[in-house]
Protein backbone atom coordinates (compact mmCIF):
# COMPACT_ATOMS: atom_id res chain seq x y z
CA UNK A 1 0.00 0.00 0.00
CA UNK A 2 1.51 3.37 -0.75
CA UNK A 3 1.36 6.80 0.80
CA UNK A 4 -1.73 8.02 -0.74
CA UNK A 5 -3.64 4.97 -0.11
CA UNK A 6 -2.86 4.36 3.38
CA UNK A 7 -4.17 8.17 4.01
CA UNK A 8 -7.45 7.34 1.93
CA UNK A 9 -8.07 4.15 4.03
CA UNK A 10 -7.18 5.96 7.20
CA UNK A 11 -9.67 8.76 6.25
CA UNK A 12 -12.47 6.69 5.26
CA UNK A 13 -12.72 5.06 8.53
CA UNK A 14 -11.79 8.99 10.06
CA UNK A 15 -14.88 10.30 8.75
CA UNK A 16 -17.53 7.47 8.88
CA UNK A 17 -16.12 7.30 13.15
CA UNK A 18 -16.61 11.28 13.03
CA UNK A 19 -13.72 11.01 14.65
CA UNK A 20 -13.37 15.17 13.40
CA UNK A 21 -16.22 16.56 15.84
CA UNK A 22 -13.65 17.71 18.52
CA UNK A 23 -11.85 19.45 15.69
CA UNK A 24 -14.83 21.88 14.93
CA UNK A 25 -14.50 24.84 14.87
CA UNK A 26 -14.60 28.24 12.21
CA UNK A 27 -12.41 29.74 9.98
CA UNK A 28 -12.03 32.72 12.32
CA UNK A 29 -8.94 32.84 14.45
CA UNK A 30 -10.34 32.84 18.53
CA UNK A 31 -7.28 34.13 19.83
CA UNK A 32 -6.74 36.67 16.59
CA UNK A 33 -3.53 35.77 16.13
CA UNK A 34 -1.18 34.62 13.07
CA UNK A 35 1.82 32.56 13.98
CA UNK A 36 4.51 32.34 11.05
CA UNK A 37 6.70 29.32 12.30
CA UNK A 38 9.11 26.53 10.28
CA UNK A 39 7.90 23.79 8.73
CA UNK A 40 10.38 21.78 10.98
CA UNK A 41 8.83 18.42 11.98
CA UNK A 42 10.40 18.91 15.23
CA UNK A 43 7.07 21.72 15.92
CA UNK A 44 4.10 20.14 14.63
CA UNK A 45 2.76 19.61 18.08
CA UNK A 46 5.45 20.80 20.00
CA UNK A 47 4.91 24.49 18.80
CA UNK A 48 1.11 24.90 19.42
CA UNK A 49 1.57 23.20 22.99
CA UNK A 50 4.38 25.48 24.34
CA UNK A 51 2.26 28.40 22.78
CA UNK A 52 -0.82 27.38 24.19
CA UNK A 53 -2.55 27.19 21.60
CA UNK A 54 -5.22 24.63 20.26
CA UNK A 55 -7.38 23.93 17.02
CA UNK A 56 -8.80 27.09 16.04
CA UNK A 57 -7.20 29.77 17.49
CA UNK A 58 -4.67 31.10 15.34
CA UNK A 59 -3.53 30.83 12.11
CA UNK A 60 -0.27 28.78 11.42
CA UNK A 61 1.64 29.37 8.16
CA UNK A 62 4.57 27.58 7.88
CA UNK A 63 7.39 28.25 5.97
CA UNK A 64 11.14 26.59 5.45
CA UNK A 65 13.14 28.55 8.23
CA UNK A 66 10.00 31.01 9.50
CA UNK A 67 11.27 33.24 6.44
CA UNK A 68 9.25 36.16 5.16
CA UNK A 69 11.15 37.35 2.27
CA UNK A 70 9.19 38.85 0.01
CA UNK A 71 6.37 41.72 0.74
CA UNK A 72 4.46 40.52 -1.71
CA UNK A 73 4.71 36.68 -1.92
CA UNK A 74 2.53 34.25 -0.74
CA UNK A 75 3.45 34.15 3.20
CA UNK A 76 2.51 37.94 3.11
CA UNK A 77 -0.25 37.94 1.26
CA UNK A 78 -1.52 34.75 4.06
CA UNK A 79 -0.95 37.47 6.82
CA UNK A 80 -2.65 39.82 4.80
CA UNK A 81 -5.69 38.00 4.98
CA UNK A 82 -5.57 36.53 8.64
CA UNK A 83 -5.77 40.06 9.21
CA UNK A 84 -7.95 42.00 6.89
CA UNK A 85 -10.32 39.05 6.27
CA UNK A 86 -10.15 36.87 9.31
CA UNK A 87 -9.60 39.29 12.06
CA UNK A 88 -6.46 38.63 13.30
CA UNK A 89 -5.17 41.39 15.82
CA UNK A 90 -1.39 40.29 15.84
CA UNK A 91 1.36 38.50 14.33
CA UNK A 92 4.00 35.97 15.80
CA UNK A 93 6.98 35.25 13.59
CA UNK A 94 8.40 31.93 15.60
CA UNK A 95 12.05 30.94 14.47
CA UNK A 96 13.51 27.91 15.98
CA UNK A 97 17.24 26.85 16.98
CA UNK A 98 18.76 23.92 15.40
CA UNK A 99 17.12 25.03 11.65
CA UNK A 100 17.47 23.50 8.71
CA UNK A 101 18.18 27.07 7.04
CA UNK A 102 20.86 27.95 8.75
CA UNK A 103 23.06 25.14 7.08
CA UNK A 104 21.74 25.19 3.63
CA UNK A 105 24.70 25.94 1.54
CA UNK A 106 23.55 27.12 -2.12
CA UNK A 107 25.76 25.30 -4.39
CA UNK A 108 25.20 21.93 -2.25
CA UNK A 109 21.69 22.56 -2.46
CA UNK A 110 21.78 23.46 -6.09
CA UNK A 111 23.77 20.36 -6.84
CA UNK A 112 20.95 17.84 -4.71
CA UNK A 113 18.12 19.61 -7.39
CA UNK A 114 20.11 18.79 -10.52
CA UNK A 115 21.05 15.45 -8.65
CA UNK A 116 17.19 14.78 -8.08
CA UNK A 117 16.57 15.97 -11.95
CA UNK A 118 16.15 19.59 -12.35
CA UNK A 119 18.51 20.32 -16.06
CA UNK A 120 21.23 22.90 -16.11
CA UNK A 121 19.60 24.76 -18.75
CA UNK A 122 16.84 25.61 -16.20
CA UNK A 123 19.10 27.35 -13.86
CA UNK A 124 20.72 29.23 -16.69
CA UNK A 125 17.38 29.77 -17.87
CA UNK A 126 16.46 31.28 -14.41
CA UNK A 127 19.85 33.37 -14.36
CA UNK A 128 19.07 34.92 -17.77
CA UNK A 129 15.41 36.53 -16.80
CA UNK A 130 17.16 38.27 -12.92
CA UNK A 131 16.47 35.30 -10.70
CA UNK A 132 19.61 34.67 -8.74
CA UNK A 133 18.93 30.92 -7.77
CA UNK A 134 22.20 30.74 -4.97
CA UNK A 135 20.47 34.22 -3.01
CA UNK A 136 17.09 32.89 -2.90
CA UNK A 137 17.44 29.17 -1.71
CA UNK A 138 20.03 30.89 0.84
CA UNK A 139 19.80 30.37 4.67
CA UNK A 140 20.83 32.17 7.38
CA UNK A 141 23.72 31.91 10.25
CA UNK A 142 21.62 33.73 13.04
CA UNK A 143 17.95 32.53 13.63
CA UNK A 144 17.61 35.53 16.04
CA UNK A 145 18.71 37.82 13.10
CA UNK A 146 16.73 35.78 10.40
CA UNK A 147 13.64 36.58 12.67
CA UNK A 148 14.13 40.19 13.41
CA UNK A 149 14.47 40.58 9.47
CA UNK A 150 10.82 38.83 8.59
CA UNK A 151 9.53 41.11 11.38
CA UNK A 152 10.82 44.09 10.70
CA UNK A 153 9.17 43.31 6.78
CA UNK A 154 6.08 42.73 8.07
CA UNK A 155 5.77 45.29 10.18
CA UNK A 156 6.75 47.82 7.72
CA UNK A 157 4.48 46.63 5.00
CA UNK A 158 2.41 49.55 3.64
CA UNK A 159 -0.61 47.25 4.18
CA UNK A 160 -0.71 46.34 7.57
CA UNK A 161 -2.13 48.75 10.21
CA UNK A 162 0.34 50.55 12.58
CA UNK A 163 -1.68 48.98 15.87
CA UNK A 164 -1.09 45.24 14.81
CA UNK A 165 1.86 44.04 17.15
CA UNK A 166 4.39 42.05 15.59
CA UNK A 167 6.61 39.89 17.62
CA UNK A 168 9.88 37.98 16.97
CA UNK A 169 10.35 34.72 19.01
CA UNK A 170 12.50 31.69 19.04
CA UNK A 171 11.37 28.26 20.46
CA UNK A 172 13.77 25.47 21.29
CA UNK A 173 12.64 22.66 19.43
CA UNK A 174 13.55 19.85 22.15
CA UNK A 175 11.73 21.54 25.02
CA UNK A 176 9.41 24.20 24.04
CA UNK A 177 11.25 26.91 25.68
CA UNK A 178 10.50 30.31 23.72
CA UNK A 179 12.62 33.50 23.77
CA UNK A 180 11.51 37.02 22.55
CA UNK A 181 13.41 38.39 20.22
CA UNK A 182 11.21 41.68 19.85
CA UNK A 183 8.40 42.60 21.74
CA UNK A 184 5.38 43.41 19.20
CA UNK A 185 4.00 45.19 22.08
CA UNK A 186 6.96 47.75 22.39
CA UNK A 187 7.38 47.93 18.69
CA UNK A 188 3.78 48.97 18.03
CA UNK A 189 4.10 52.52 18.64
CA UNK A 190 7.41 53.28 16.57
CA UNK A 191 5.71 52.73 13.00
Amino acid sequence: MNTLEEIMAYNREFVEKKDYTPYKTDKFPDKKMVVISCMDTRLVELLPKAMNISNGDVKIIKTAGAIVNHPFGSVMRSVLVAIHALGAKEVFVVGHEDCGMSTIDPDTFISSMKDNGVPEETFQTLENVGIKVNDWVKGFSNVQESVYESVKLIKNHPLIPANIPVTGMVIHPETGELSVVNDGYEAVSEK
